[in-house]
C-alpha cells in the first residue's frame, strides 16, 4: 500500500542522514523523498513515499517520532491532501516527432522550456499519475534524459503539519 509521510524536522546538519538512514535500518525502500525549508527558516519538511502494509508503516512513523530533530510526524491520507510532482523531460526533436511532443504537452498542460533542433526539455507538473502517464506517452518518441522531483504534498483544510 502505497504512503505519504509528512515529517517536520529542524533544518540543521545530519537530520536528513538520520532520517533516511532509519529506512534503511527497517529494510524499507523510499519511493520519493523531497525536502525544502519551510515558512520558518529554521525548520524543513520532508515528505516520504514508500510502499508496505499498515503495520510496517505505523512501525516507521513510531520510530520516526523518537528521532531527535523531529518535531512532528503525519500520514498524509490521499483523499484528505493534495499532492504534486515535478518532470523534466528531454525528448529528441525530429520532424516525425515534433507535433506529437506539441500536442502531448497541450494536452497535459506541459511547457516546452528549451527547443533545439536536436531535443526538446518539457516541464510537467501535476499528480503523480499523470506524471507517469506523460512519461508512457513520451516513451516511444525517444526520452533522452528526465528527472522527477518526487512528491510535495500538503494536506487539505486548515490542517497543518507544524503545530
Amino acid at each position: 500500500m502505497r504512503s505519504v509521510i509528512a515529517v517536520y524536522v529542524e533544518n540543521k546538519y545530519g537530520v536528513l542522514s538520520r532520517v533516511s538512514g532509519l529506512f534503511m535500518r527497517k529494510g524499507f525502500n523510499i519511493d520519493s523523498l523531497t525536502v525544502g525549508e519551510t515558512e520558518n527558516p529554521d525548520y524543513s519538511r520532508i515528505t516520504i513515499t514508500l510502499n508496505g502494509d499498515d503495520y510496517a508503516r505505523e512501525q516507521l512513523i513510531n520510530q520516526l517520532k523518537k528521532l531527535y530533530n523531529v518535531k512532528q510526524v503525519k500520514l498524509l491520507e490521499t483523499e484528505a491532501s493534495v499532492e504534486r510532482e515535478l518532470l523534466l523531460v528531454k525528448v529528441k526533436n525530429t520532424a516525425e516527432n515534433r507535433q506529437e511532443i506539441m500536442a502531448a504537452t497541450e494536452i497535459y498542460r506541459a511547457k516546452i522550456i528549451d527547443y533545439t533542433t536536436e531535443a526538446m526539455c518539457v516541464e510537467v507538473t501535476g499528480e503523480p499519475s499523470k506524471i507517469k502517464a506523460f512519461i508512457e506517452v513520451m516513451k516511444p518518441l525517444g526520452i533522452v534524459e528526465m528527472c522527477r522531483t518526487g512528491v510535495v504534498a500538503l494536506e487539505r483544510g486548515s490542517g497543518v503539519l507544524n503545530n
